[in-house]
């Protein structure tokens, strides 16, 4: 089966899914999601994670360009891979990208090392920057605020107050309310 999937950001987008319905129906989707919700919200793409569960395998799933179904491409890595893991592949019309041809897999991949690679160029520059703003002692580091905290803390607990109670009012985590009571 060939499943579509069709999203904008805003209601006030519909000249843009009604592109869209239409590229995916001139693909030959039988079934088509869609949903009119920002990318950045994972939980509320509703349609997506249907289309998600939908999919069999042999099934293929269509989008019109990748900007309507990742948010980066490691989202849309997790997302072939959950499509492989059940047998199905992801078709982009307009990159021309099918994951069920080996070309196609290249390409996804090649996305993925890509992003790989300019993760640790981003991480090994904020390695040196943090180096060299502590080599210049401009760099402390984030101040610790449960150890500033702890005489409230112990203020809390003696007025009978619970762990999970004194970190909401402190703005602090639990956790950080055990280690100030332990010691």
């Amino acid at each position: 089966m060939i499943v579509g999937y069709a999203r904008t950001s805003t209601t006030e987008q519909e000249a843009g899914l009604s592109a869209q319905l239409r590229d995916l129906e001139a693909a030959g989707c039988n079934r088509v999601f869609q949903e009119q919700v920002s990318s950045v919200d994972r939980d509320a793409r509703r349609e997506l994670n249907a289309a998600l569960d939908y999919v069999r395998d042999g099934d293929t799933l269509i989008v019109t360009k990748l900007d309507r179904l990742a948010r980066s491409v490691p989202h849309l890595l997790e997302l072939v891979e959950a499509l492989k893991e059940k047998g199905a592949t992801l078709r982009i019309l307009a990159m021309d990208i099918d994951t069920g041809t080996p070309t196609g897999k290249l390409m996804v991949s090649v996305l993925g090392s890509v992003a790989a690679f300019e993760r640790e160029i981003m991480l090994e520059r904020q390695r040196e920057g943090i180096a060299k703003a502590k080599a210049e002692g401009k760099y402390k580091g984030r101040k610790p605020t449960a150890k500033a905290k702890v005489a409230d803390v112990q203020r809390l607990r003696a007025e009978g107050k619970g762990a999970t109670e004194i970190a909401k009012a402190l703005g602090i985590g639990r956790a950080s309310v055990y280690r100030i009571l332990a010691t």
